[in-house]
């Protein structure tokens, strides 16, 4: 090992401090890292540099380089483009790598005599003409529907060459009765005129209604000048559903004409990133691409990877105004475009639309890999928690205690317990606070962390991997100090919860850790502090119905401690005991008692 890191640190050291591009080569001489310098021995050497700011990807990536290669260049700009070209061809392990796992539904118009428009998951480089991608295929169903339902173009399958209409072997069909096709099979139909309602739809497609809107208009009114009521009336439906689809697509603002927006989200070691395309005011495109972070990339890396991906891939070319949250690393690529960070109004507005469709498609990534792959998504999740928390291992066991009094009245604790990111309500606990007189938070929190692991030592059960306090400060020390007296301080972490509850506060440090608010980590320790509130309340608010029924019931003749449990078992509420029969009382506390407790409720109620 040693040697190895010897003999790359002279290759390192024989690098020039020119701009230029760096490979690193594993054991069986495999691309697994490219990188991009302003100074190849600058930027190399850092990674053999012992630095605990270096991730745990990093160190992972030195432990495998074997060999170092480079190339110099005469710019940064140059490296940035050999630098996006190396990584296209190699695919390097620890690169930033996108996985689009998802083939969206495009509308295509296939490259043919009297061109077909239908629904195609498949790109291919044969001519014809491709729209989309759309976000599920219920939205492209939709717009496939109602172009069918205005433009009358053919659906059927035949190869409407010249010699095979001129050789008349085709006849027309139910559409061309119906209207809904102009019979181009049989000649009844020009491929000029079949040409303009082509247009249309791609008009169509790209978000601009108007031209179709001047046609149908034009010739309903042509039609009705020359007393064909029929076919105006069919005009005047599709003008119909025309102003019926304008109505239901998303109209965003007449000032935002025509502009593509991106948005990141990033996720521990994965990102999303969501592209939206305008056209004429109208979202005419909706994608979002799943990348790994890789080694060393930032934010700007991660979003610069993505439009690349999806304007080779997808889009094809780029708006002359571009909408993102920050500016790419690499936009000196994208020429003739202008970056816009919108701070505030619709552009905005746009940015944080792009922002949840990336939340939603991480929430249908998350909820299919948890139905798919249980095991690899408690394991994503907890490996997730150990980050976030600075945790030495996995918190596979979560405990967490809250308090509950009311004006120091009744005051009670719970202790609910997560396994995996689960409630294992089974092992839920109730406390009944004992020596703690009036409304002290901290004494209350320090006896029951005592009784519950001293009962848990003393019995050699399990100690949790995480215990979470629900309160700031106060509350942390306070459990923290009987964990220092059992012992058990540095086989235990523990962490508060502030009343923000992206505040984590760990035990001797005064100033709060700030949770991210994006991040899964958060989502299951708000469920987790939830469910202790829920669980401690009611247990109170039952431990106060008890109390109020018994002090109103200790006011009767005969009735003790033995009569009033009974009567609480059978009868749960004061209400139920007012209006039971004598009878019925009888069969709890005996015939003497149950007069007494009729009387009693009568004299009140007169």
């Amino acid at each position: 090992m040693s040697n190895r890191i010897e003999l790359l640190k002279e290759q390192v050291a024989a690098l020039p401090l020119l701009p230029g591009v760096y490979k690193f080569l594993d054991r069986d001489g495999k691309i697994i890292y490219v990188g991009k310098a302003k100074s190849l021995r600058k930027r190399v050497s850092s990674y053999f540099v012992q630095s605990k700011e270096h991730s745990a990807k990093v160190r992972v990536l030195v432990k495998n380089i074997y060999a170092i290669e480079h190339i110099v260049v005469g710019s940064e700009q140059d490296a940035l483009l050999l630098e996006n070209s190396l990584i296209k061809a190699n695919q390097p392990r620890y690169n930033i790598l996108l996985k689009d796992d998802k083939t969206y539904p495009w509308i295509i118009m296939r490259k043919e005599p009297f061109p077909r428009v239908e629904s195609t998951r498949q790109l291919r480089h044969d001519g014809s003409l491709y729209f989309g991608p759309y976000g599920s295929i219920s939205m492209q169903r939709s717009v496939l529907e109602f172009i069918r339902e205005v433009i009358p173009l053919r659906t059927c399958k035949l190869n409407l060459s010249q010699q095979a209409i001129a050789r008349g072997k085709y006849g027309v069909c139910l559409q061309y009765h119906l209207g809904n096709c102009k019979g181009p099979c049989v000649g009844a139909q020009s491929e000029e005129d079949y040409a303009s309602l082509t247009e249309m739809v791609k008009n169509i497609l790209r978000g601009d209604l108007r031209p179709v809107k001047h046609y149908l208009e034009e010739n309903m009114q042509l039609a009705a000048d020359e007393l064909r009521f029929e076919a105006a009336q069919r005009f005047k439906q599709r003008l119909e559903a025309l102003e019926n689809y304008q109505s239901r697509s998303v109209i965003v603002s007449a000032k935002i004409v025509d502009c593509d927006i991106f948005s990141l989200l990033e996720d521990d070691d994965v990102a999303y990133c969501n592209f939206i395309r305008l056209r004429h005011g109208s979202i005419v495109a909706l994608h979002t691409v799943r990348l790994t972070t890789g080694v060393d990339s930032t934010r700007e890396d991660l979003l610069s990877a993505a439009i690349q991906y999806i304007v080779e891939n997808i889009s094809k070319d780029l708006s002359r105004e571009v909408i993102v949250p920050f500016m790419p690393s690499s936009a000196l690529l994208f020429d003739k475009v202008v970056f816009t960070i919108p701070k505030r109004g619709e552009k905005a507005d746009l940015l944080e639309f792009s922002l949840k469709s990336a939340r939603i498609y991480r929430a249908e990534q998350m909820k299919n890999l948890e139905i798919k792959n249980p095991e690899r998504h408690t394991e994503r999740l907890m490996a997730a928690m150990q980050r976030e928390l600075h945790l030495d291992h996995q918190p596979r066991h979560i405990e967490c205690f809250d308090n509950s009094n009311l004006q120091g009245t009744n005051p009670v604790a719970s202790c609910v317990v997560f396994r995996d990111g689960k409630p294992s309500r089974k092992e839920y606990r109730h406390f009944n606070v004992k020596t703690v007189v009036g409304p002290d938070d901290f004494a209350s929190m320090r006896e029951i962390v005592f009784r519950r692991y001293s009962r848990l030592i003393e019995e050699g059960a399990e100690l949790p991997d995480l215990i979470i306090v629900d309160g700031g400060k106060g509350q942390l020390s306070s459990a923290y100090e009987v964990l220092c007296a059992l012992g058990i301080e540095h086989r235990v972490p523990i962490v508060g919860l502030a009343k923000r509850i992206e505040e984590v506060f760990y035990p001797n440090d005064p100033m709060p850790y700030y949770l991210s608010r994006q991040g899964e980590p958060l989502k299951v320790i708000c469920h987790i502090r939830d469910e202790a509130h829920r669980f401690g309340i009611t247990f109170h608010r039952q431990k106060r119905s008890n109390a109020f029924i018994k002090s109103e019931l200790e006011h009767i003749d005969g009735i003790g401690t033995k009569s009033l449990n009974a009567l609480l078992k059978r009868f749960k509420t004061v209400a139920n005991v007012r209006v039971a029969s004598v009878e019925e009382l009888a069969e709890v506390v005996g015939l003497a008692r149950a007069r007494n407790i009729v009387d009693y409720f009568n004299f009140k109620d007169n």
